[in-house]
């Protein structure tokens, strides 16, 4: 079988589990306070299916979205129309992000940005997004770092999702690979749907984390050109991090 790359099952999982408001440790009235003085435009990189773009729109804020799976911006254009909010929808990787004009603000909620597998593309995405956004603009992204007990083989989780019409999507996260020097570690996520007990569709993720400390990220955001890079804890402007099962929170100015 070959992998998907968030793909139907993954996508229907992710609608069925992360809600169009649904927030996250506070991590959406956190944006929204953070954007809530934004004038001019501000883009969703990685938007998935729209937990975070629509709560900000009902906000009164001018958000576009742009992100890799056609599956995720086929269920966030859904979810826009049945709530009657328009946004413009992109789909493309971060790293040659080429839009048609320039962002007050950039954000990436959900530690999406650790999804980006190689160091090189991950640099290059924050270049892209640097140039993609108006002078004086902001990159706004958080990010955590994996506090699982590692050992290759090991499920680290199961989740078992009903759908509305009755049928069983069940999903097991087993590790396969942890570099500890590269930072980055690799897992297969099995989808199985389930009609009446029986078996009828099965998807297979890779999925990937690479993961970055605090000061090495800063390093690289101000190695690219970013004026200001401050960073709080768990979603709590001017909370300094303070221990590793913490979220954090990168603001950084053009």
């Amino acid at each position: 079988m070959s992998f998907s790359n968030y793909g139907e099952l993954c996508t229907e999982v992710y609608d069925l589990t992360k809600k169009v408001g649904q927030s996250f440790s506070g991590d959406i009235e956190y944006y929204a306070e953070r954007l809530k003085a934004t004038k001019g435009r501000i883009l969703e990189a990685m938007v998935g299916s729209g937990r975070v773009i629509i709560p900000l729109l009902e906000a009164g804020l001018k958000v576009d979205g742009i992100d890799y799976s056609s599956e995720m911006l086929a269920s966030c254009q859904k979810r826009l129309d049945e709530k009657g909010y328009a946004a413009k929808l992109f789909q493309g990787e971060l790293q040659n992000l080429q839009l048609p004009q320039k962002y007050d603000a950039i954000i990436i909620p959900g530690g999406s940005f650790l999804l980006i597998e190689k160091r090189e593309e991950s640099i290059a995405a924050l270049k892209q997004m640097y140039e993609n956004l108006e002078n004086g603009g902001r990159l706004i992204l958080d990010i955590f770092l994996p506090t699982d007990h590692f050992e290759a083989g090991k499920v680290l989780r199961t989740l078992t999702v009903e759908c509305p019409n009755g049928d069983i999507i069940t999903m097991e996260d087993k590790l396969v690979e942890v570099n500890f020097f590269e930072q980055y570690k690799v897992s297969y996520l099995k989808y199985e749907k389930w009609r009446k007990g029986n078996l009828i569709q099965t998807e297979l993720q890779r999925f990937a984390i690479r993961w970055y400390s605090i000061h090495e990220l800063k390093l690289i955001m101000k190695s690219i050109g970013f004026k200001q890079v401050n960073v709080c804890a768990d979603f709590q402007y001017g909370n300094e991090p303070a221990h590793a099962s913490q979220s954090f929170v990168f603001e950084a100015t053009k």
